[in-house]
């Protein structure tokens, strides 16, 4: 039996199925195909950055300590983590931990995208208004994502975990 802590999705579908609503089921369904469909673009991204990265480095043409690549990539093993935890917070409904995509999850994948954005940022051609707005963004990213982990850690950890906050 799968343990409590890392179920097995079919398991634990069949396991919830007859209790769960018509809506429950659609968005089971919806969150399932999701994840598989962003595991295989993680799983095609992945290879095609071993196959452009490996044969560089074996070969030597690639300089790690140039800036431009590394940027480029950064960019490319960012945008990767970028996928695998939006996929992860997709996981947690599929497999009933959660009901809904959690909010602290959308504001952490945000704040990894504007971190990409800044790694890879040509900061000799780009507008000093654009590099204002993204670092407001970040700040205000930033800002209400301590404000809901403020108001958790007031909630307490019983509340939080049955799904009445957040």
């Amino acid at each position: 039996m799968a343990s409590p802590r890392h179920p097995w999705l079919l398991r634990e579908t069949r396991r919830y199925w007859g209790a769960m609503s018509a809506y429950e089921r659609f968005e089971h369904g919806v969150a399932s195909l999701l994840s598989l469909v962003i595991a295989v673009l993680i799983t095609l991204a992945l290879i095609q950055l071993l196959v452009r990265l490996v044969p560089l480095l074996l070969t030597g043409a690639l300089d790690p300590l140039d800036h431009q690549v590394f940027q480029g990539v950064f960019g490319s093993i960012m945008t990767v983590l970028i996928a695998l935890e939006f996929r992860h917070s997709i996981v947690r409904v599929a497999v009933r931990r959660d009901s809904v995509v959690q909010i602290k999850t959308v504001l952490l994948v945000a704040l990894l995208a504007l971190s990409r954005k800044f790694i890879v940022l040509e900061i000799t051609s780009t507008e000093p208004a654009m590099v204002a707005a993204l670092a407001s963004a970040t700040l205000v990213l930033g800002l209400v994502y301590w404000l809901l982990r403020e108001r958790d850690d007031r909630v307490g950890p019983g509340r939080r975990q049955s799904g009445a906050i957040e």
